[in-house]
């Protein structure tokens, strides 16, 4: 993904110049999965400078804009042999778009209902044949992530999306990945963080390894010894110098996973480490120098804890170069197809890469809220996988996940408030971009002093919407009741 150069010529206003760049809501239209071809990934197109979308059959996935007298015009051809040469057509009609079947010989469904002539909705999910699109009404999006974008190849880990306003995040990320800047990853369990940290590592440029470290498992007795290493002899059992974690980081990447986890006395240790760059293995009496990226990531509020007493205030300053938030799966569904496409590739199920989905079990992918967010697909593809006796998916292999996948959503909208509850799927406020939005909710909590009540009177919002947000933007209520 590339970022247009921003010219520096003295004759232009930076004012302007920075407006320009701000995130603006425009309207999307995505091809979110192929479900007889998952290899083919997903694509996504912008409409706000088009009148036309013409969607019809052709040998590849390909889209052409053209202008034709005072009419913008996209060309979407799809591959797929149950999809009419000339299938569908979106008109822009007034701020909005009007789907428009064109006498095709399968028909087409918006929302599971076969239509000739219906008014778009945001969110809409149209079914062409064996492929599914997804209609976005207005996306927050800069001028980099506006442009159309085809992911038929994938890219480096856990930097694939569709969704424009997470693919700024993740060009914000990809540029800090290249720095040496210490990462910490945020977001629900399940979102991908490892992947993403070894994302950050191949594009860091650094010639050591990637050394994961689980800091729930860490012991308190050999605390030290797993991260700093031993010389021989330095307790029972010491047999042999082990470097530790840290030391096999060197000139790479540790990564700190699930680090709200950590002990106490790792906390201290590994702040030294970052202060001074260097490790005194136990048992040694001369400082080792080290040289270490490093990347940490967690589901759980640090700023919370670190109020509480939890995690020193110190090391989480240290941590927090740069911090990404990870976007549940639920907010990001038209990136399905090539998450799927990943997954299935990467899949240790026998044939599970050549299998496609009829299109009952690609409605069933798309229509989930998955609340173990893309830990629960792919564990979902697996069994899947290995149920399949056919070349394509059922929706009966999906069923007993369906159920699953309900309960476990039931038990997240029972749960009492707990901070390792991914909360149900935020409205947006239309046209409003999530830093924002952010931003005027925390304006809201100082003027009512954390009282959410008065935040949720002053925005013409429930409560609940209230606290979702509050939740999902990662905000400690507690700082303003203060």
């Amino acid at each position: 993904m590339t970022r247009k150069p921003i010219s520096l010529g003295t004759t232009q206003d930076p004012v302007r110049e920075e407006r320009r760049a701000q995130p603006l809501a425009r309207p999307f239209l995505f091809v979110v999965l192929h479900c007889d071809q998952p290899a083919l990934g997903g694509a996504r197109y912008c409409l706000s400078e088009i009148d036309v979308v013409d969607i019809g059959r052709g040998p590849e996935r390909v889209a052409s804009r053209v202008r034709e007298a005072n009419t913008r015009r996209l060309d979407l051809r799809l591959p797929d042999g149950t999809i009419s040469k000339t299938q569908a057509r979106l008109v822009r009609s007034g701020h909005g778009w009007t789907f428009e079947d064109a006498g095709s010989r399968n028909g087409s469904f918006v929302n599971d209902k076969r239509v000739r002539t219906v008014a778009l909705e945001d969110g809409d999910f149209i079914e062409l044949g064996n492929v599914i699109l997804r209609y976005r009404a207005g996306l927050p999006s800069s001028p980099a992530s506006a442009g159309d974008l085809d992911l038929e190849s994938p890219a480096v880990g856990g930097f694939s999306t569709l969704v424009p306003p997470l693919a700024d995040e993740l060009d914000t990320l990809m540029r800090i990945a290249r720095a040496p800047i210490p990462v910490l990853l945020l977001g629900e369990s399940g979102t991908g963080k490892e992947v993403l940290a070894g994302g950050v590592h191949a594009l860091s440029g650094r010639t050591g390894p990637l050394v994961a470290v689980n800091c729930g498992a860490l012991t308190a007795s050999l605390l030290e010894s797993q991260l700093f290493g031993h010389v021989k002899g330095a307790f029972t059992g010491a047999i042999r110098d082990e470097p530790g974690y840290v030391r096999r980081a060197n000139g790479g990447t540790l990564f700190l996973d699930e680090v709200g986890d950590l002990p106490m006395p790792a906390q201290a240790a590994l702040l030294r480490v970052l202060e001074e760059s260097e490790v005194v293995p136990v048992g040694g009496t001369s400082p080792i120098k080290v040289d270490l990226r490093v990347v940490a990531a967690t589901h759980k509020p640090l700023d919370k804890m670190a109020i509480r007493g939890e995690l020193r205030v110190d090391l989480l300053a240290r941590l927090s170069g740069h911090r990404h938030m990870l976007t549940p799966l639920r907010d990001r569904i038209e990136d399905m197809g090539i998450l799927v496409r990943d997954l299935l590739r990467r899949s240790k199920v026998p044939g599970a890469p050549e299998l496609g989905f009829t299109v009952e079990a690609g409605k069933l992918l798309v229509q989930q809220r998955w609340p173990l967010n893309i830990r629960e697909l792919s564990q979902t593809l697996g069994v899947a996988a290995a149920l399949a006796d056919g070349p394509l998916i059922e929706s009966a292999h999906l069923e007993s996940v369906h159920l699953e996948s309900a309960h476990l959503e039931s038990a997240h909208l029972l749960a009492p408030s707990h901070e390792t509850i991914a909360p149900p799927e935020p409205e947006e406020e239309r046209g409003t971009a999530p830093d924002e939005l952010r931003g005027r909710i925390l304006a809201l909590l100082e003027k009512h002093r954390g009282n959410v009540s008065g935040v949720a009177r002053d925005m013409g919002k429930s409560r609940v919407q209230v606290h979702r947000w509050i939740q999902r933007f990662s905000i400690d209520i507690d700082a303003y009741r203060a």
